[in-house]
């Protein structure tokens, strides 16, 4: 029994990250805007208000949580500086919005990304815990949940574009659809409403049972936060996975 669970937990870490945690860059945005007022000028015309410019990578950096934002998370930015994205594409090209905040992408023309990913952080075992106590805390913490945190910087109204596209990328894969990623397929159940997201100017939030082994599921979650021209993506999965509140909380917080 143990062995089965050890090797769906392993497949769940491994085949749904599609290459998480990937190298740390930045990203960036700009929240500044002006607004258009008639001009005095005997014409009449009006004045155009200039387009929000969006920032770099390097300008992002900042915005992208660290450890020191989430107490019970394990923020592995290093770790994810080491790790390489492995290609991904969905059987429906309508689904690939979706592929991209599962594989830490530019959702949409971004002009800078910074990225990251957590994990939940285990629960200390008393001194005292028996080595059966010891197994089945390595069996959880093997499956708790994880979250890749993508954040994406854009000029103009580029934010905006981008999580509509993810709202109709939700809708055209509502009954599921599957990935490909290092020659291996991944299928995902049911797109459905998550749970509701508050903060920012704009979220949606999307759950999906991704397939594992001998039938079981796994839980797997998006979440994205648009703040004036910037957007925070989230993509949490786990064998019970549950939408990353403290996360999302945390990252909308450092968007301002």
């Amino acid at each position: 029994m143990r062995t089965a669970l050890v090797r769906r937990t392993v497949l769940t870490a491994s085949a749904v990250s599609l290459g998480l945690l990937v190298t740390a860059c930045g990203s960036g945005d700009s929240d500044a805007k002006t607004d258009a007022k008639p001009s005095a000028a005997a014409s009449g015309a009006a004045s155009s208000a200039p387009a929000a410019k969006g920032r770099t990578d390097a300008e992002v950096a900042a915005l992208v949580v660290t450890q020191a934002d989430l107490a019970d998370q394990i923020v592995s930015a290093e770790s994810a500086a080491k790790v390489v994205a492995m290609p991904a594409e969905a059987d429906n090209a309508a689904c690939k919005p979706l592929v991209q905040i599962m594989a830490s992408q530019k959702p949409g023309a971004a002009s800078g990304l910074g990225r990251t990913g957590s994990k939940e952080k285990p629960k200390e075992l008393p001194a005292s815990a028996t080595a059966e106590e010891k197994v089945e805390a390595a069996l959880k913490a093997i499956g708790g949940s994880q979250t890749l945190v993508t954040v994406t910087s854009y000029d103009g109204k580029g934010a905006e574009e981008a999580l509509a596209a993810v709202k109709t990328a939700a809708t055209a894969c509502a009954a599921g659809f599957t990935v490909t990623s290092d020659g291996e397929k991944v299928k995902f159940g049911a797109v459905a409403p998550g749970a509701a997201v508050t903060g920012g100017d704009e979220a949606v939030s999307y759950a999906a049972p991704m397939d594992l082994e001998d039938g079981d599921k796994s839980a797997t979650h998006f979440v994205v936060v648009r703040k004036g021209n910037t957007l925070a993506t989230f993509y949490t999965w786990g064998l019970k996975a549950e939408q990353p509140k403290t996360v999302v909380d945390a990252q909308v917080k450092k968007l301002g």
